[in-house]
């Protein structure tokens, strides 16, 4: 019996690990510019892969593919959060699921930003062909425009994202609500991960560019893969190339057996690197990677089985 009520007593103790820091997005990490590590990777070492890199993000008009960048005590909270979940849970089944999608626009006062009502119908397309295999769809619950300057050109982590969301957000935890803009910042998008819901509701979801929808001014990222890579951090995932080189399964990877190491990020469409000694060449065409729309194109059955997981422990609504 004591062998037990220690376990239980751990189990605790793991599930309020963010107690003690009820609002640690606050100490998030925000992208740097990829630019100009690029731009000195290609100038100085004349590398093509930083080469190819820079010429997407300049072609975009942006200075950083995504947001989501959590530090390594954010991703030890929530991993030591998510297995105590894990193992307190009498049991796990997984079955395809619907989820309620709602797309907020947010223009400015003269009317940048606005979304024709077939490229949301594109998007939404674009994102369940991508999560399909993963037994998930998403089905448009609600478009809704917003004319405001200050939420138009929202950063990360600003009065003005809070804001916007907490006036805009719909539904619960397993409610998706996608919010287009101009951005600032020089981002593509970010996300909140499923474990931000129990103290955060008001700012859980995925922002994007708003030229990075399908038809969209953002290219090469005007395919619609921005929205289908942040709501992968949006159900769980972490970037490929999370704690590099140095990361495995333990320690600052990805938490994702199947998704071979990567010393940092790839751009373009880089056939054929191999960044790590582990074995395994880049997952250059994986959506959580930052490659052009173009190449990416899937989610490891690893990256489903977390992202199965990851719904079923934190957004499943009862």
């Amino acid at each position: 019996m004591r062998a037990i009520n220690t376990v239980w007593t751990i189990l605790a103790a793991s599930l309020c690990f963010a107690c003690d820091d009820p609002e640690p997005r606050r100490d998030a990490k925000v992208a740097a510019p990829e630019t100009s590590a690029l731009v000195d990777a290609c100038m100085i070492d004349d590398d093509a892969v930083a080469c190819g890199g820079l010429e997407s993000l300049t072609s975009a008009g942006v200075d950083s593919r995504c947001g989501t960048h959590p530090t390594k005590d954010q991703v030890e909270a929530m991993e030591l959060d998510f297995s105590a979940r894990r193992a307190a849970a009498a049991r796990i089944g997984f079955v395809p699921r619907v989820i309620p999608t709602y797309f907020h626009v947010i223009t400015d006062s003269v009317g940048n930003g606005k979304v024709a009502p077939e490229r949301i119908e594109q998007q939404l397309e674009i994102l369940n062909a991508a999560f399909v295999p993963a037994g998930i769809t998403f089905s448009l619950a609600g478009v809704d425009v917003t004319a405001n300057d200050s939420w138009y050109a929202m950063n990360y982590g600003t009065t003005a994202e809070t804001e916007a969301k907490s006036a805009l957000r719909q539904g619960g935890a397993g409610t998706l609500n996608i919010y287009t803009a101009g951005l600032g910042g020089g981002l593509l998008g970010w996300a909140t991960f499923p474990w931000e819901y129990s103290w955060a509701p008001e700012v859980d979801g995925v922002v994007i560019l708003d030229e990075s929808l399908p038809g969209g001014a953002s290219a090469p990222y005007d395919l619609g893969d921005t929205a289908v890579h942040e709501v992968g951090h949006w159900a769980g995932l972490y970037h490929t190339f999370q704690g590099g080189c140095g990361g495995d399964l333990d320690d600052g990877g990805d938490r994702v057996a199947d998704t071979p190491a990567e010393a940092q990020p790839a751009f373009g469409c880089p056939e054929d690197v191999d960044s790590c000694p582990m074995p395994g060449k880049d997952p250059i065409h994986n959506f959580m990677d930052y490659g052009d729309d173009a190449c990416l194109d899937h989610f490891t059955h690893g990256q489903v089985a977390r992202m199965e997981y990851q719904l079923t422990v934190y957004r499943d609504e009862v």
